[in-house]
Order: structure tokens, then C-alpha cells, then sequence
């Protein structure tokens, strides 16, 4: 799957959009671009590492590919700032991880959840036209290749449950375990630096509630907006083979959130587009 969706795009032959002043101001002021690029630049050193640590020469290679997709992508996004102006800071110095499995478990399953609420967040831009349509259609292949990603990832996890014995499964399981209760533990971190200094005052703020905020024609919801992600989730993913595992504790956690918060719900339609799109192939 991986190999047969690869998109061959080149990000240096993009031809960006000419903006208007609005929408330029728009774009620059979102406050996601610095922690963007750093993000992508740690992935592919993390998935490179942990791509060297492998056996078998196919997934080797696969996860190689995906690091080299990760440095893609950080390129499209620090050619999108020269090309509209935007400043970046100077980049964190990227280390090599000391124990590569651990990091690439927890940047994999950062990314499952990262990418779930950016599915949401570029659909909510599409429809309230806070980037116009060439922008849209131009950035496209970047998200939907974001989820060949975790797509990736949650197979790999899966494969690499079914090839350990039971014994070292279970110190397998508890690393995923730690994993997420390290996300989770440094978002809360984060969370709590936001309380303390403001919402989106600085670039490396957490930007999903930023960006909603700013995207949106209108006030939208902490329901609405999770209905819409878990929407573009599933819609993103309807293209590959079935056999694939798809990630699941995002999903998983929004549809109980909203089943939970159902009875005390404002219902608000989201506004659908009549358009078909079709997310797989890369």
C-alpha cells in the first residue's frame, strides 16, 4: 500500500497561489508554522532511526519512506513561508534518539492524534473559504499523505504485536502503554503553559483550538468540531483496503465524547459540500 500510493510531487515545481492582502494577513497569522516545520524535521529523524533498527528489508524500507516523506513535507512548509513572507525561528537542534523504538511510538501515535484534528481543521477551512480553493487544492496532497502515515504506522504496530512471543509482547504493550501516558502528560504540560501565558501567544502555542477559532466562519463548538474531525477521519481513510487496521484510540475517544456529551448537545448542521472527493492514492 504504502509503495503503490506513493505520490512523486516535488516541492521546489509547487506553484503557490498569488494571495490577496486579506488572505495573506490570514495565513501569517495563524500560529502554527514554527512548531510545523520543527515537527516534521524530528519525525524524520525519529523514523529514519527507527527504520535502521528493523530486519525485515520491506519495512525497512517502508518506514525509510516515510521519514523521507516527513523531510518532504517540512520542505512544502518552510517553501510556503519564504514564499508568503512568513518568519521562522531558528530550528531546535535535532538529536538522534537513544532508544529509537520509544521515540517512534511516541511520535507515531502524537501524529494519530495530530492528524485526526487536522483533518477536521483543513475541511473547516475549505468550507468557511478561509483559504481560497488554489490554496486548498495545492496543500491537499500534504494531508492526505499524512494519513498514509498513521495508516503505516498502525499497521506496523499491529505487525509487530503479531511477530513477538507472548513474553516480550507484554513488554511490548507496556511501552505503548507509557507511550501514551507520555503524550498524554506533555500535552497536559502544555495545556497548563497555555493557561498560564494565553492562547496562541506565541507560535509554538497548541494550535488545534487557535486554529479552529480562526478558520471558522463562525463560533463552532467543541462537539461540532470533533463530529467533523471524526467525519474527515473516516471519510480520508474510506479509500485504502479494507485488510489495513486504521488507528483507533482518537476515533475511539470521540465518538464516546460525543455520544457522552449527545443529550446537552446545541446540534448545529455543519455545512457539507456537494463535491466528491476521493482521499486515497497519496
Amino acid at each position: 500500500m504504502f509503495r503503490e500510493t506513493f505520490n512523486p510531487y516535488r516541492p521546489a515545481l509547487i506553484e503557490w497561489p498569488t494571495l490577496g492582502a486579506d488572505m495573506l494577513r490570514r495565513l501569517t497569522s495563524l500560529p502554527i508554522w514554527n512548531i510545523a516545520v520543527n515537527t516534521e524535521g524530528r519525525a524524520r529523524l525519529r523514523f529514519a532511526s527507527y527504520a535502521a533498527t528493523l530486519q525485515s528489508p520491506e519495512m525497512r524500507d517502508a518506514v525509510m519512506l516515510n521519514a523521507w516523506e516527513e523531510n518532504r513535507h517540512k520542505e512544502v512548509l518552510s517553501n510556503l513561508a519564504k514564499t508568503y513572507g512568513i518568519p521562522l525561528g531558528p530550528e531546535a537542534a535535532y538529536r538522534v534518539p537513544r532508544d529509537p523504538e520509544w521515540m517512534y511510538l511516541v511520535t507515531g501515535y502524537s501524529e494519530c492524534i495530530d492528524s485526526f484534528f487536522a483533518f477536521g481543521l483543513f475541511e473547516l477551512a475549505r468550507q468557511s473559504g478561509f483559504f481560497p480553493a488554489e490554496l486548498v487544492e495545492t496543500f491537499e496532497p500534504v494531508i492526505q499523505e499524512e494519513c498514509r502515515h498513521i495508516l503505516l504506522f498502525a499497521n506496523l504496530v499491529a505487525w509487530q504485536r503479531a511477530s513477538l512471543p507472548w513474553w516480550r509482547r507484554i513488554a511490548f504493550e507496556c511501552r505503548v502503554t507509557a507511550g501514551w501516558a507520555y503524550i498524554a502528560w506533555e500535552r497536559l504540560v502544555l495545556a497548563r503553559s497555555m493557561k498560564t501565558n494565553g492562547m496562541g501567544t506565541g507560535q509554538d502555542s497548541n494550535f488545534t483550538a487557535t486554529t479552529a477559532q480562526a478558520v471558522a466562519p463562525v463560533e463552532i463548538g467543541v462537539r461540532d468540531l470533533v463530529a467533523l474531525c471524526l467525519e474527515e477521519n473516516d471519510r480520508r481513510f474510506a479509500g485504502y483496503d479494507a485488510r489495513l487496521v486504521r488507528p483507533g484510540a482518537v476515533p475511539i475517544l470521540a465518538r464516546a465524547f460525543l455520544f457522552l456529551t449527545r443529550p446537552w448537545a446545541k446540534k448545529r448542521p455543519i455545512e457539507r459540500h456537494s463535491d466528491e472527493r476521493s482521499p486515497a492514492g497519496g
